[in-house]
């Protein structure tokens, strides 16, 4: 029974520490493979941080060659241009300058084109009105020609038209056809009237009748006894054109007034009165 403790004993010492050694022989090469993996995965890291600093010097290197590929462009255009900052901005302050400008002229165009406007306005208003007074004044001149007394001459009977007032006379001036001089005569006394000379022999107001001599061409013609607003003829000139005088009124102070009429072609005086 003892023979077989003592041989116990020692065999369960030996499985102990055979078990002990086998984990810590466990435990190392447990502890070589993390080492191992670790250091592995610590110089992948490396790896690829050395890789990425590469990579981003890289970049850096890249990105100063662009930009001093693109100041080189810059400054190159510039210089193909000629143009430098402070032209362009000279530039574009002149621009502005010359848009205020433009502004303000187009506003002063505005303006001249509404006072323009309202001045045609007010000349085609003016114009209007001129039409109106000059349609009036043709229907009074119309009227007034309608008015006019057409009377036969005591040379050849042929009829003409006179005046019998200053308004009517002015009719037959504006007609353009003859020149005519007024006069007033006094008895005895001569008196140059346009070519010819007038005098005044008898005047009688009560019954609106006088008497009267021309002088022309270096002969007297008497018209005696004649009355207001007759036309009394007679041939005057180198060439004999037919002159009339017409009498308007006859006063008490043996004073006529009137009118000579000759055509227009006939020799004309300093007092003539044009139409």
């Amino acid at each position: 029974m003892r023979d077989e403790v003592v041989h116990e004993t020692p065999r369960t010492h030996s499985g102990a520490l055979l078990a002990a050694v086998a984990v810590g022989i466990l435990l190392g090469l447990g502890g070589v493979i993390w080492s191992f993996t670790l250091s592995s995965k610590l110089a992948t890291q490396q790896q690829a941080l050395a890789d990425a600093s590469a990579q981003n010097a890289k970049l850096v290197a890249a990105q100063r060659e662009t930009d001093a590929r693109l100041n080189a462009a810059t400054e190159e255009m510039k210089a193909s241009l000629g143009i430098t900052q402070q032209q362009l901005d000279t530039r574009a302050a002149a621009l502005q300058v010359r848009e205020v400008r433009g502004e303000r002229t187009t506003a002063r165009l505005a303006t001249a084109q509404q006072q323009t406007a309202g001045q045609v306005a007010a000349v085609q208003t003016d114009v209007g009105g001129v039409k109106t007074d000059v349609a009036k004044t043709q229907s009074d001149l119309a009227d007034t020609n309608n008015q006019l007394t057409s009377m036969k001459g005591d040379l050849n009977g042929h009829s003409t038209l006179i005046a019998r007032n200053s308004d009517e006379l002015e009719i037959l001036k504006h007609k353009g056809d003859r020149n005519y001089f007024e006069f007033t005569l006094v008895k005895g006394q001569k008196k140059q009237v346009g070519t010819v000379s007038l005098e005044l022999k008898k005047a009688d107001s009560k019954r609106s009748r006088f008497t009267l001599s021309v002088y022309s061409d270096d002969k007297q013609y008497e018209k005696k006894d004649k009355s207001l607003n007759e036309p009394l003829q007679f041939l005057s000139g180198k060439d004999p054109m037919l002159f009339e005088i017409v009498v308007n009124n006859v006063s008490a102070r043996n004073t006529v007034t009137g009118y000579l009429s000759c055509p227009k072609g006939a020799p004309e005086s300093a007092t003539v009165a044009q139409p």
